[in-house]
């Protein structure tokens, strides 16, 4: 576990070595004092300019490293409240396709990573107006099942795909563009999202009645088609409010709706069969998932776990390595039990949770012992997220698989946080020294499958 002291200290030698002229400024600035010269103070006046660039640059470079959320950061400006169960995420755009093209599910078979490989190392990157620029989009070789207009076909093809569309390659399902002729089918990002589950969608009718929508990719694929043909729906949030469409677009909507009460569609599995086939999660950058460690200062200061949940993510033109940096909004249950309040923050999504962004929203963070600020914990996070395997290893050697557990997860870690014992990867062996004290309260949790 990182501080956010020990992450701006860092950052201070780190920047000092590389404005090393500063420095030396104040070396020469002492050195002309003590032998009387007249323009000591130009050097010393230049030595702290360039200290207070240093301080600025480093904290500046610590909170984009390791961003604090606080209250400070309320989002309650936003225009829209954001209801529990809502994830809007905003992503690029993807190319129009032919024009005799039409909007149609295909199921992913497989997928393999291709290439991914920036230049950036640890540091920002931006890109002025490009949101996906190829260094930073993961080339990814898919192969696809296409219910196309004459019928269904397979094809094979390599399609960089923005990393916040990632879950949809992992979900299995897309929304596509194909001609009826067959040929070339262009893969509609933003738009499989909303199909495979990770964006929410409600539908408001003509007589203020709201429907939850998300998760029924028949229903979503048509009313996509609807959207297409009127050129475009604007959304307010998740939701697509047929009060303001003109008349034709909204009976359209409306017959639609009509239809999925009379016959209503079941909700779609998570993820389509075959899961293992398209699992690229374990290539992509980021955090690797584990138990967590505690740092000593903050466990005998009374630091806790909380959680938080994403509501909202909105691409930008910045990147680093292992993520791109969103614009979110993350609703945070603070650590006394009090109201969650939610905080509109830039943060680096690491790819590997962005690409299992189907199964859940959910983030771990870790609160300063005075309440005041939390910092999201992302090995922990993606563990919770089953972003890799977890596991128990019992005191008779047995190995429990806890993996896609997230109340069983959740228990662990806040039963090992409390205890102050740090365990940095996805093995929790209750053999190793010092697992006494909690061996048998970690059966406990696995015997009653979660927190009480």
């Amino acid at each position: 576990m990182r501080s956010w002291a020990g992450v701006l200290a860092g950052k201070l030698v780190f920047v000092t070595i590389c404005c090393f002229p500063v420095p030396i400024a104040f070396a020469v600035a002492y050195t002309a004092w003590r032998e009387g010269e007249d323009w000591a103070w130009i050097a010393l006046v230049s030595g702290l300019a360039g200290a207070a660039l240093i301080v600025g640059v480093a904290v500046k470079a610590a909170r984009g490293d390791l961003p604090r959320i606080t209250r400070k950061d309320l989002a309650g400006a936003t225009p829209l409240p954001h209801r529990d169960g809502t994830f809007v995420l905003w992503a690029p755009r993807s190319g129009a396709g032919p024009a005799d093209a039409e909007l149609v599910r295909a199921d992913v078979l497989e997928a393999a990573l291709v290439r991914y490989s920036p230049e950036g190392e640890a540091t920002f990157t931006t890109c002025t107006g490009d949101h996906t620029p190829d260094e930073f989009t993961p080339l990814i070789r898919l192969r696809l099942r296409v219910h196309g207009p004459a019928g269904p076909f397979e094809t094979t093809g390599e399609w960089r795909v923005p990393s916040v569309c990632l879950s949809a390659v992992t979900a299995g399902r897309l929304a596509v563009l194909a001609a009826r002729t067959g040929g070339d089918v262009v893969p509609q990002w933003p738009r499989s999202t909303l199909l495979a589950g990770t964006r929410s969608c409600r539908v408001t009718g003509l007589d203020g009645r709201t429907d939850d929508v998300t998760g029924r990719p028949v229903r979503l694929l048509r009313q996509m088609r609807i959207a297409r043909a009127a050129g475009g729906v604007e959304l307010e949030g998740d939701t697509i409010d047929l009060r303001r469409l003109d008349a034709d677009t909204a009976a359209r909507y409306t017959a639609l709706a009509e239809r999925d009460r009379a016959s209503p569609e079941a909700r779609a599995p998570v993820a389509e069969p075959g899961e293992a086939s398209r699992w690229i999660v374990d290539r992509l950058p980021g955090e690797k998932g584990a138990f967590g460690t505690v740092s000593r200062r903050w466990w005998r200061r009374g630091g806790v776990l909380v959680r938080g949940r994403f509501l909202k993510m909105r691409c930008t033109d910045t990147f680093q390595d292992h993520g791109p940096v969103l614009d979110t909004i993350l609703r945070v249950q603070p650590a006394d039990g009090g109201p969650p309040f939610d905080a509109a923050r830039q943060l680096t999504v690491p790819m590997n949770y962005l690409a299992v962004l189907h199964r859940t929203r959910d983030v771990v963070l870790y609160a300063a012992p005075d309440g005041g600020s939390y910092i999201v914990d992302w090995a922990r996070t993606c563990l919770l997220a089953g972003t890799g395997a977890a596991t128990v290893v019992a005191p008779d050697g047995r190995q429990l698989a806890v993996t896609e557990r997230p109340g069983v997860l959740w228990a662990l870690m806040n039963l090992l946080a409390s205890h102050g014992v740090s365990v940095p990867g996805p093995v929790l062996d209750l053999r190793g020294h010092g697992m006494n004290a909690v061996a048998e309260k970690v059966l406990d949790v696995l015997r009653g499958g979660g927190p009480p």
